[in-house]
């Protein structure tokens, strides 16, 4: 099962060796990469693997660089993370 998860993230982890990766440790490269350029299918499916509070987690502690603005400032507002500028680093609360 977690392999045919991976299958429909693949297209948002290109540049990873699927293969090698695990639904659990490397849940927040998969959760940053899939909200960042996945599909509505795509997104459900990863609400649906990941509790709320994980996906929350992630966004609301942001690595820089890793982010597009307009997904991190979409996904805040879905999900109702109030954003705080610190030291020039957009960073999220609930």
């Amino acid at each position: 099962m977690e392999q045919d998860i991976m299958k429909k993230f693949k297209p948002f982890l290109w540049s990873y060796n699927i293969n090698k990766m695990d639904l659990q440790s490397d849940k927040k490269r998969i959760i940053t990469n899939v909200l960042n350029l996945g599909t509505k299918d795509v997104t459900d499916l990863l609400f649906e693997v990941y509790s709320k509070k994980d996906i929350i987690e992630v966004i609301k502690n942001p690595k820089p660089g890793e982010w597009n603005n307009k997904s991190l400032n979409y996904w805040s507002i879905i999900l109702d993370i109030k954003p705080i500028k610190i030291k020039n680093v957009l960073r999220y609360i609930r």
